[in-house]
């Protein structure tokens, strides 16, 4: 219960400037459940089950568009189709792979928003509005290390904001699909790199089957050990995931 009142804090960090439910503009309906009739109120408590039945539905695709998953997923995906192999590894091990860094990556910001909102707010030191606030903080402040100032100008130019001169005012509805944006361009910059080395290999491979008259053999059967040789030699998944975490400021 306690990680479900977490989840829909940070779910609230985003649609708050949007929505307000409840009374004094608290995003958390209160929920009561009785034992009887019901008469009283029933509709209501209905209601606001299925809200956070569908704010919960949410969680997982915001707090994945907002954190390092989509870097990680897009990187290690190009560098199985680089290698050469479909199905090794296979999706189930990469999407584990992705999530378990994106928890080492994030964690010290999850852990500042749970000492600052979380934590506060279930003792009942500060309230709904304040929690929110709070939570948006951490979270905010790893997306701007980590987004360009060229995709903030594009979304601020498209919603027709003004020009904010600093960066912790720019709104959430703005910062997250630029955060998004920059986080593609960067996949797809370090995944030209790691392309690089295995395109030399299939190009080496496929000019000398060439040159023997061998056109009938497909290059992709000699030149996949040799892709494989390479990246176990150059301690290749040792040098990625380093490289990865530490893109992260």
């Amino acid at each position: 219960m306690k990680k479900v009142v977490f989840y829909i804090v940070l779910i609230g960090v985003i649609f708050m400037p949007a929505i307000g439910l409840g009374a004094e503009g608290d995003l958390i309906p209160g929920l009561s459940i009785t034992i009887g009739d019901g008469a009283e109120g029933g509709t209501s408590t209905a209601i606001q089950i299925v809200i956070l039945l569908t704010v919960l539905s949410l969680v997982p695709s915001i707090l994945i568009m907002m954190t390092s998953f989509t870097r990680l997923i897009i990187v290690f995906a190009l560098l199985r189709q680089a290698v050469g192999v479909q199905y090794a590894p296979p999706n189930q091990v990469i999407i584990g792979m992705a999530l378990f860094l994106t928890f080492f990556i994030m964690f010290p910001t999850f852990q500042t928003m749970n000492d600052e909102a979380f934590t506060p707010y279930k003792n009942g030191d500060i309230s709904q509005s304040s929690a929110l606030a709070k939570a948006g903080e951490p979270l905010k402040e790893f997306m701007l290390k980590n987004v360009r100032k060229k995709d903030l100008k594009l979304f601020m130019k498209i919603t027709g904001e003004q020009e904010i001169q600093n960066k912790e005012a720019v709104p959430f509805h703005v910062l997250v699909p630029a955060f998004v944006t920059s986080e593609l361009k960067t996949a797809f910059q370090i995944g030209f790199l790691i392309y690089l080395p295995f395109l030399v290999i299939d190009m080496v491979v496929a000019s000398v089957l060439m040159s023997m008259g061998m056109m009938m053999l497909p290059p992709v059967m000699i030149s996949l050990p040799f892709k494989l040789m390479l990246f176990v030699l150059a301690d290749g998944w040792y040098l990625l995931v380093g490289s990865l975490v530490s893109s992260f400021g």
